[in-house]
Parts: structure tokens; C-alpha cells; sequence
């Protein structure tokens, strides 16, 4: 319903205007005081437009109801009654038997004085209808008259209109009806909805107005002993409800929403239930473990203070022997995104080693930022254990694991402020295992990494790189000290030598896959590469996106052919480079500080062809600036996009999405030659968004490739778009690989391996 606003009351109704918060029962004391018992106040429509419609249904729930025989015998409860006239028709109508109740002791003593001697049978109680003490199963329909409206005040949420539907369904009997006056406001939709899904036959009509504007819907939800999923039916189109007002629209909006959850819910789509509808049985009787079953649902309920996403899985071998019959494990927000906890091959094997024949896997998220795993834990005990299975122990107990943020030890190196990036965190840290196994070593051995981290996208590592010491890997966690103590690291030395032995960071390992995978998709150019290096000439590479300076570091160090540009619009991220990630510039390596659109338009812009810009460079000393500006304007062979997304609400983490939009990637299509590779790094959870820039660079590109990296479960993908019209085939990968291979001049032979293995799963998409 949300907030009445309006000037000075004058009146009664002028106060109703003023009322600022409805949930509040000094409010309604108040307003019901100004009132006065004989001046009622009708919610929606009057009786003479509701007569028609809700008679007939409460008349139908007379002759089907098991313990009335007559409608003076149907048992009704109108939950903030308020002091409508709407119990009085219904009594004079023929139904005797009704209880109401509301919160305000005012306005009830007010009904109570007004109907005692003409409706004696009428109840009349003070009650918060989110607590209603009221036995279960004794109501045949609970009939609301704008209640759920009332309590779902926007600053509130729906954690009032949660615990009230929650009563209301309670003490509803099998084959009762809820029946919900409303004016439909979305928020107050999607939450009746989702609330009486399962075990629930809906209908929803709508109630003529003749004075108001706006038009009142009757919801129906009858109570079944079964747990059918139907489909809400409506009385009305449409065009019946005025066309395309904004109410009317809202309504059918929300109608189509969720007859199309329940339509994927029947048709076994993977969705995620309710707590309540895992107690109703929809998935099956949860006091039994079933091998193998593995539901998505979310937690939170009455008397929780949190909600959670939640996936419950039952051990695929319920024959091994189990230190748990139930167990929980929490899953912090920074490491939900990792194929062990996100996907479902990962999760069985967290089953497999929590030793629990079931395993409650819960996700925390930002909700539960600075909450205590104790006040957590105390949320979640009531609802674990009405999920737990049926156990002969009844001392047995529940156990809370957690997933750790993987990190053994963490240094901050530094930590600087960007007008364009926002907080920007250097730090260097030894993880609890090894994320791989660079150079051989044991995975018991303590490998120090540095990461460069944005803060402004929830714990983004940006860059990551292996510490090495005197061309040694960096294998000893206390060194990390002598780290943080020069306070310059890579290439620049501080005022003072630190007392330990110095580190650096080592520029021929790759700790990003995506960068990996970058560079894999050099197969597809291969042959060209081979060409250009046999004849000495250079490929130019322009990298848009500097971060660390890792990527253009590595090509430079393995492949020496390559003349490297990168374009950074940040320029604290190249004073970051220098300083903690050995990153230098000189003739084969540059940085411009630039806008990476604007740069790539300059070069389709220019009407100068690139033998001209290459052949005017090579007769220009190397300190000459036109030089640098001609050579800065030369068509790349290789364009790589590895720009993260300061505005997450389109779903696109990596890039911009101004690096994905249609004008751009035609501009890019201009500035490269026929034999020239476009690359992009897409990260992404919405499958949609992905698809979206796969359809947009089918429609540019002649031939376009993926490379899906395995390991962060299908979040990133790495794409690649070729100009010529004649290009390899998934056949000929085997074959370009191994010509890569060959001009990799990498130092590390599992770093080269790792590269080759990615190249050899490229998939052609167009």
C-alpha cells in the first residue's frame, strides 16, 4: 500500500492522508479515536460491488466444507478488520460464525459497542494478526480485507506480510479459502504468489469500482491435501480492466511471471523452493535420506533474521559408513563463485568429504556482512533442524563447517585511492593449497602470490603473481615480511634495503587462467605469427586494460616478436605496475594513458594505411614524437579487450559494457587487418548476457571461437573474433597449436604446457 501522503488533517480522512506508517498501531489508535464508532472506513470497494463476487464463494465453501452444513456455520476470521462494515453485510447475509481481530484495542471496543445488541454472535478480539493466537486448522476462510496491503510497508519489507500469510495459512482447515482483497501492487503480488504455491489452487478476480480509479483484485487461495503445482486462473482479461493502464498491466505482468515459474517448476526446470515447500513434501518426505537428490532452495522464515540460498544434498551412496546423519556447511560470499561450491559435480565431492549422509550447503552473501558465525548459526539451527532426516540418535548432533577464504596468510602492501577505480588494495598472500604447481614443487610447499584487488566489484583480483627470490620460487611464508617491509617491490627499491632477502614478482608465470587463455587463442593466428617472425618483422599487439602490467609483461618476456601497447585510462594503475609489479616500459613495450574507445576510433578514423604509418616510423629516429604518435596509430594484428565493469547492474563484470556494444566491435572490425585476431575477456553469471555478446560478435565477425575456462565454472569466457573469411577449423587446432608451441620462448615448461592444453579446447562458434 506504502505511505499516505498529504497536508494538514482537516479531517479524518485528510488524517488517513498524513498516516505515515500503517504497521503502526499508536497510528491506527489515533486515526480510529478521530473517527469515531459510527464512522466507518471502507478499504477498496464497497459491499454493493463486493456482494456479488464473494458470495457465491462463500457460499461454495459452505456446501464443500466437511464440518458446515450452512452458511451460519462457516467459520470465518477477518484479520484487521478495522472498523469496515464488511463483517456486518456478512452477518446480516447469514454467516453468524466470525471472529475478528485487529490490533487496535480502539477500534475493537468501537465494534464491539456498535454490533453487541444487533449481531450478538459476532467476536470481536485485540490481536497482531502476525501472532495470532488462534488454534491451527480452525478456520474455514480467512478473509482479508487490504490487511496484507497495510503491512507491507516499503521500509519494512515482507517480513510482516511473511509472518502474517504464514498465520493465515495455519489456521486455515484442508479445502479452506484465503481470500485477499488487494489493490496489486507488485511487491504485494510477488509475495502472495511465492507464498501459496505449492498445495494451493488460485483464482483471481476483479472487483468493478465506480468511484475510484483504482480497481480492487479478489486472490483466492484454496488449501489442498495434495502438493499440485497449478497455474493461477483469472476471471478477466485485459481489455476488460481498461487496456494498458498501469494497475491493469501490473497485474498481468505478474501473472504471466509466475504461471511461468509454476510451468517450469512442472516441467522439472532446476529452481529453487522455499523452506515451506520442502516442509509441505513438494520435493518428498525430507525425514528420509534419498540417494542422490540434490535441491536448490532458500532459507528464512518466521523468527529468522536472515535469508539464505541454500542447496540441500542427499550422499549419492548412502551405504558408506557416515560420522554425520546431517551436517551444514556455510559458504562465504568470496569464494560462492568457485566450481567446488557453485556447480553440482563440486558440491558431491564436498558431500563426499563432509562424511555427512546429508549436507545442508548454505551461501552467505552481503545480508551477513559484519554477523557473527555464532549469530548465524543461532538463525539457522530452527530451520537445519526441521530439514534434518529422521535419526534413532536424538542426541546426535548438527555440525557447522565453513568454507575458509583459502588464504594462510595476508600481507597488505599497499593501498591507494582512485578518482576512476575507487580503493585499490596491493597484498600478498600464501594460500591454504596451492592453486597450481609452478615450477614442480610439492603443493606442500608455501607459495607467496601478489594480487592486485579492486574493491569497488565485491573482492575482485584483478592481477595475481607468483614471488620469486633470486630467480627462486618464494617457498617460505615468513619471507612475505620482507615483502611489505621495502614497500617498493619489482624494479623499484625503496630508501632503505630491507634486511631480507628481496623478492620479486616473476613475469614468466601465468596465475590468471583467463590469461592463459588469452593467449591460446594465439593458435588461431598461428600460421601468421610463424610468418611474420621468419621474416622479421613485428606483430603489433594492443592491449586495452594495463592492470598489473602481468599480460603485456609475459608476452614480452615469451614471445619477442611481439611489439606491445597497452591503453590504460586509470593512471594510478601504471604507477601501481612500476612500483609493486616490476612492470617497464621500453621500445617493443608501451603504455598510453588514454580512453581505450577513443583510441581504437583514432585508428579507424585515420586515413593513413598502415604500410604508409610503418614505412614513415622506420626513416624517424626513436626519440622523434611524430614517430611515436604515427607508429601509436598503426592497425594492431592483435586487439585485446581485458577491462573490468565499474557498473555491475547490467550483469557484466568483465568488460565495460561499452566494449561489447555493436559500434564498437564494428569500429574494431575497421581497425584490424584480414589476418587480425580480436579477444575478449567475458565474465559473466548471467547466461543471458553471455549469449547477448556471443549473438552480437557472430553478427560482426566472420568467424568467431570460445574458450570456456573450466575452472571458474562457466563465469568466464574468453572469445575471439577473426576478420578473414577464410580460417581454421576445430580440425586444424591440433596442428596451429603446436606452431605456438614452437614460437612460445616460455621458461616455465608447464606454463607453456598449460597454454598449448587450453588452445587444443578452443570451440568454434561461427
Amino acid at each position: 500500500m506504502g505511505k499516505k501522503k498529504g497536508g494538514q488533517a482537516a479531517s479524518s480522512d485528510d488524517f488517513l492522508q498524513t498516516l505515515e506508517d500503517f504497521t503502526s498501531k499508536e497510528n491506527w489508535d489515533k486515526f480510529f479515536t478521530l473517527r469515531g464508532k459510527d464512522d466507518s472506513f471502507e478499504w477498496y470497494a464497497e459491499w454493493p460491488q463486493l456482494r456479488d463476487s464473494l458470495l457465491p464463494l462463500l457460499r461454495d465453501s459452505s456446501s464443500s466444507s466437511s464440518s458446515s452444513s450452512s452458511s451460519g456455520s462457516l467459520q470465518i476470521l477477518v484479520p484487521g478488520c478495522g472498523n469496515s462494515r464488511l463483517t456486518e453485510h456478512l452477518y446480516d447475509a447469514g454467516f453468524r460464525d466470525i471472529t475478528n481481530v485487529d490490533f487496535s484495542k480502539v477500534v475493537i471496543s468501537d465494534m464491539l459497542r456498535r454490533n453487541i445488541r444487533t449481531r450478538p454472535e459476532l467476536r470481536w478480539r485485540v490481536m497482531d494478526i502476525t501472532k495470532m493466537q488462534l488454534a491451527d486448522e480452525s478456520f474455514d476462510t480467512v478473509l482479508d480485507k487490504g490487511a496484507l496491503d497495510a503491512l507491507m510497508e516499503p521500509e519494512v519489507g515482507t517480513k510482516l506480510g511473511n509472518q502474517y500469510l504464514s498465520e493465515a495459512k495455519r489456521v486455515l482447515k484442508p479445502g479452506g479459502k484465503f481470500i485477499c482483497l488487494t489493490l496489486a501492487e507488485s511487491h504485494v503480488l510477488a509475495l502472495l504468489f511465492s507464498r501459496f504455491r505449492f498445495g494451493w489452487k488460485m483464482t483471481v478476480h476483479s472487483i468493478s469500482q465506480k468511484r475510484s480509479k483504482l480497481k480492487t483484485f479478489m486472490v483466492v487461495a484454496e488449501k489442498e491435501k495434495s502438493i499440485v503445482l497449478h497455474e493461477i486462473v483469472s476471471s478477466f482479461d485485459l481489455l476488460s480492466l481498461g487496456g494498458n493502464d498501469t494497475q491493469a498491466s501490473g497485474m498481468f505482468e505478474a501473472l504471466e511471471s509466475e504461471n511461468k515459474i509454476r510451468r517450469d517448476c512442472n516441467n522439472g526446470s532446476d529452481l529453487f523452493y522455499s523452506h515451506e515447500d520442502l516442509k509441505l513434501g513438494i520435493k518428498g518426505d525430507l525425514a528420509e535420506l534419498n540417494e542422490g537428490r540434490r535441491i536448490k532452495f532458500t532459507l528464512g522464515c518466521q523468527g529468522s533474521n536472515f535469508s539464505y540460498r541454500a542447496v540441500l544434498l542427499d550422499a549419492q551412496k548412502q551405504t558408506e559408513p557416515f560420522v554425520y546423519h546431517c551436517g551444514v556447511f556455510l559458504v562465504p560470499k568470496t569464494r560462492a563463485h568457485e566450481w567446488l561450491f557453485c556447480s553440482e559435480e563440486g558440491q558431491w565431492q564436498v558431500v563426499e568429504s563432509s562424511q555427512a549422509a546429508r549436507l545442508i550447503m548454505v551461501y552467505l552473501d552481503n545480508s551477513h556482512s559484519g554477523v557473527s558465525m555464532g549469530d548465524i548459526q543461532n538463525d539457522l539451527s530452527p530451520m537445519v533442524a526441521q530439514l534434518a532426516p529422521r535419526n534413532d540418535d536424538e542426541a546426535a548432533r548438527i555440525p557447522y563447517m565453513m568454507a575458509s577464504d583459502g588464504i594462510k596468510k595476508r600481507t597488505t602492501v599497499h593501498e591507494v585511492t582512485s578518482s576512476l577505480t575507487g580503493q585499490v588494495v596491493v597484498e600478498d598472500v600464501v594460500y591454504e593449497s596451492t592453486p597450481s604447481n609452478p615450477g614442480g614443487l610439492s603443493p606442500s610447499d608455501d607459495l607467496a602470490f601478489r594480487r592486485l584487488v579492486f574493491k569497488r566489484t565485491e573482492y575482485l583480483i584483478q592481477s595475481e603473481a607468483l614471488l620469486v627470490e633470486d630467480g627462486e620460487i618464494v617457498d617460505q611464508k615468513e619471507k612475505i615480511k620482507n615483502v611489505s617491509q621495502s614497500k617498493r617491490k619489482g624494479n623499484k627499491k625503496g630508501n632503505q634495503e630491507p634486511s631480507g632477502p628481496i623478492v620479486r614478482v616473476s613475469h614468466d608465470y601465468l596465475a590468471s587462467s583467463y590469461h592463459t587463455g588469452i593467449i591460446s587463442g594465439f593458435a588461431l593466428v598461428s600460421s601468421y605469427l610463424k610468418k611474420t617472425e621468419s621474416c622479421g618483422k613485428m606483430v603489433k599487439t594492443v592491449i586495452i586494460g594495463l592492470g598489473a602490467g602481468l599480460l603485456p609483461m609475459f608476452l614480452h618476456g615469451c614471445l619477442p616478436f611481439f611489439n606491445i601497447e597497452a591503453v590504460e585510462l586509470d593512471p594510478v594503475m601504471l604507477d601501481v605496475g612500476k612500483d609493486y609489479f616490476g612492470f617497464t616500459q621500453n621500445d617493443r613495450l608501451t603504455v598510453h594513458i588514454a580512453d581505450g574507445i577513443k583510441f581504437i576510433g583514432d585508428i579507424t578514423n585515420s586515413e593513413t594505411s598502415s604500410e604508409k604509418i610503418s614505412s614513415a616510423v622506420s626513416t624517424k629516429s626513436n626519440g622523434d614524437s611524430t614517430a611515436s604518435n604515427l607508429e601509436g596509430r598503426r592497425c594492431p594484428d592483435i586487439l585485446i579487450i581485458d577491462v573490468d565493469s565499474a557498473d555491475l547492474s547490467g550483469g557484466l563484470t568483465c568488460p565495460a559494457s561499452e566494449f561489447i556494444e555493436e559500434t564498437f566491435l564494428l569500429s574494431v572490425k575497421r581497425a584490424l587487418p584480414q589476418h587480425g585476431l580480436f579477444v575478449v575477456n567475458l565474465v559473466s553469471r548471467s547466461q543471458s548476457v553471455k549469449d547477448m555478446v556471443v549473438s552480437r560478435m557472430k553478427k560482426v565477425f566472420d568467424h568467431l571461437f570460445s574458450l570456456q575456462l573450466e575452472e571458474e565454472d562457466d563465469v568466464n569466457v574468453v572469445l575471439f573474433g577473426l576478420c578473414s573469411e577464410s580460417v581454421i577449423g576445430e580440425s586444424d587446432i591440433p596442428e596451429s597449436a603446436v606452431i605456438l608451441e614452437e614460437l612460445l620462448k616460455c621458461q616455465r615448461l608447464e606454463t607453456k604446457q598449460s597454454i598449448i592444453d587450453a588452445a587444443n579446447k578452443l570451440k568454434c562458434l561461427k
